[in-house]
C-alpha cells in the first residue's frame, strides 16, 4: 500500500512539500452527471428559466470553482492554472447532463482536485438553477477520468 502523502509520521494532516519537484505540464479531466426530471430537462433545453441561462452560468461557476480549489480543500496548493474548460452535454433521452471539466497547469503538483471541483461546482450550479422545478435532482458519478504529467505520468479511467 502506498504511503498517504498528506499525513506525517505521527499521522497528522499536513500540506505536502513540493518545493523540490520539477515543474511539468499537467492536465486533469473529471466528470459529473446531473439527472433531471423530463420537465426540468425540457425547461433547461428551452432556456425558459427565471434565473437565466443555466448551462452558461454552470460553465462559468465550474471555471470559478477550479480557480478557488485551494480555498475550499484545506491541503491543496494554490496553482497557476493555465486553462480551464467546462463542457455540458445534455442527453434529452436520459434526462441527464454530463459535465466534463479539464484543467491545465505547468507546476509542481497536479490539477486533479481542480478538475473535480470544477465538475462538482458546475453540477451544484445546475441544481441551484433548476431546484424550483425539480428538487429531486441527482448529482452522481463525480470522478477523475484522466490525468497527465508529473512523476506518476498518465492515468486514464478504464470502463469495465
Amino acid at each position: 500500500m502506498s504511503k498517504l502523502t498528506h499525513l506525517d509520521e505521527a499521522g497528522h494532516a499536513h500540506m505536502v512539500d513540493v518545493s523540490d519537484k520539477a515543474e511539468t505540464a499537467r492536465m486533469a479531466r473529471a466528470t459529473a452527471t446531473v439527472l433531471l426530471t423530463e420537465e426540468a430537462m425540457g425547461l433547461l433545453m428551452q432556456g425558459n428559466l427565471k434565473k437565466g441561462d443555466a448551462m452558461g452560468v454552470a460553465r462559468v461557476a465550474g471555471i470559478m470553482g477550479a480557480k478557488k480549489t485551494s480555498e475550499l480543500i484545506p491541503l491543496c496548493h494554490p496553482l497557476p492554472i493555465t486553462k480551464v474548460t467546462v463542457d455540458l452535454h445534455p442527453d434529452v433521452v436520459k434526462n441527464e447532463v454530463i459535465i466534463t471539466a479539464t484543467v491545465k497547469t505547468r507546476g509542481q503538483t497536479g490539477v486533479e482536485m481542480e478538475a473535480l471541483t470544477a465538475a462538482t461546482t458546475a453540477a451544484l450550479t445546475l441544481y441551484d438553477m433548476l431546484k424550483a422545478v425539480d428538487k429531486g435532482i441527482i448529482i452522481s458519478d463525480i470522478q477523475l477520468d484522466e490525468k497527465q504529467g508529473g512523476k506518476s505520468g498518465t492515468w486514464k479511467r478504464t470502463t469495465a
